[in-house]
């Protein structure tokens, strides 16, 4: 039985890769000029993987991963101006609209009156918050956790402070490795949506098998499976 149900925000409720993908093609472009045209994209995804730690997954440490791997592989040669245009794209990609994604906001409202629905997401405090109120889709929601990491400890303590047990609850999100998996761990319930080429997640992984979980092609097919559980049970 599901009672609770928690949707991530970017690329499940609302696009976010696209903003990426633009400021990694106009950082491509820039570290092309420096190297000769000899740059691989592999670069900034291996200094975004190391500083996940550190910075946490979202726009401002993205940001930051770009400066620091123009400063590497121009051995600091990279101009101020150069670095200026770096710090202009984050800022661009941070006041961006928020685009939600098809089907969204009708599968909410209707789920949002039989269900107390949250979002769990990753990221900046202080950026998320910022696209959840611009989305327009805050009605719909009981809260907004923001997490810098996506673990089964994480989850657990979200759950214990809203006093949810882990067998009613359910996580909707696009990503295995930080939606689907830690939740399977402690107990709980998934639902996976895929979104292609999403950041710092391999298109194959292999799975863990924590526990079973659900495949939908969009989220427009969430409301059909749920009333199909809850006559099936």
């Amino acid at each position: 039985m599901v009672e609770y149900i928690a949707f991530d925000a970017d690329d499940t409720l609302w696009q976010s890769e696209t903003h990426f993908r633009e400021a990694q093609a106009q950082f491509r472009l820039l570290m092309q000029e420096y190297l000769n045209g000899s740059y691989d994209d592999r670069y900034l995804q291996e200094t975004e993987r190391r500083n996940i730690q550190h910075y946490g997954d979202g726009v401002k440490g993205f940001g930051l991963s770009m400066i620091e791997t123009a400063l590497e592989l121009t051995g600091g040669r990279i101009s101020p101006e150069h670095i200026r245009f770096l710090v202009n794209i984050t800022k661009e990609m941070l006041a961006a609209p928020v685009q939600v994604l098809p089907e969204v906001e009708a599968v909410l409202d209707e789920l949002s009156g039989d269900y107390p629905l949250m979002v769990i997401t990753n990221g900046d405090l202080l950026d998320q918050e910022a696209r959840f109120v611009r989305s327009g889709l805050s009605e719909y929601f009981r809260c907004l956790e923001v997490l810098s990491t996506k673990d089964p400890f994480s989850y657990s303590r979200i759950l214990r402070r809203h006093r949810i047990r882990p067998e009613v609850f359910l996580m909707v999100g696009n990503s295995l490795r930080s939606d689907i998996w830690p939740v399977l761990e402690i107990g709980g319930q998934a639902v996976y949506i895929p979104s292609p080429g999403a950041r710092n997640e391999p298109l194959q992984m292999e799975e863990p098998k924590p526990g079973p979980y659900v495949r939908l092609e969009h989220i427009g097919q969430l409301p059909e499976w749920l009333e199909a559980r809850l006559l099936a049970a």
